[in-house]
């Protein structure tokens, strides 16, 4: 076992790689940074002046995030609110925040996406023969050109299947997938999942009626569906 154990040693040395070294990793980091100022005021206005950056493991920036100050979710229950709400609280559409690429990227169905700035607004997987089965998760963001984004409020869902669509030039929209996140932290971390996805877990402001309470965001930034 020890001879094995020199031979391995001696292997990674040779190679370059350092014994016991992990993957490499994606880093994340908070930066104080105001919302682009490609999207529209009446939606720049409602983000957070903090965001979320994202770097690969050669320190590049893959994306930034920016999230709303709050959210609104007058349907949620009082035992909802006191178990702890979940996407479906929501209201499908709700705008949760908006990304920025730095440059071309690819969303969860490997489509790309070219460099800008998008907004990011909960859309649930249709529950049909051609999407059962294709992701973990049903809850996904669906990413709109922040020039095609002009109002914050809700919108029929249809409609923002379209846009999204339109945003990224395909025939489906561009697709985030979104993790649970039942306990949410005061501060953003990065984690790594299973199948290489890396994921933002966030805790977002949410309002119901004249409640305060809060929702956790687990926002895939990088891996794909199988």
């Amino acid at each position: 076992m020890f001879r094995a154990f020199r031979w391995s040693v001696v292997v990674m040395l040779l190679s370059g790689v350092p014994a016991g070294a992990a993957e490499a990793k994606y880093v994340m980091k908070t930066v104080k940074a105001e919302p682009p100022k490609e999207l529209k005021e009446p939606i720049r206005k409602l983000l957070a002046g903090e965001s979320v950056q994202v770097l690969d493991p050669k320190g590049a920036v893959v994306c930034q995030l920016w999230f709303r100050k709050e959210v609104t979710a007058n349907k949620a229950t009082a035992d909802q609110v006191k178990n702890g709400l979940s996407y479906r609280e929501l209201d499908e559409t709700t705008l949760l925040g908006a990304i920025q690429y730095a440059s071309e990227s690819t969303d969860y169905r490997k489509q790309k996406i070219k460099a800008g700035v998008y907004t990011l607004r909960l859309a649930f997987q249709p529950m049909d023969g051609d999407h059962m089965g294709v992701s973990a998760h049903q809850e996904f963001c669906l990413l709109v050109s922040a020039k095609l984004d002009g109002k914050p409020g809700e919108m029929d869902p249809k409609g923002l299947q379209e846009l999204s669509t339109k945003s990224i030039g395909t025939s489906h929209p561009g697709v985030l997938m979104l993790f649970p996140y039942d306990k949410p932290q005061a501060n953003p971390k990065l984690v790594s999942k299973a199948n290489e996805h890396w994921v933002v877990n966030v805790k977002e402001n949410v309002k119901v009626k004249d409640q305060k309470t809060a929702i956790g965001i687990g926002l895939t930034v990088v891996g794909h569906a199988e």
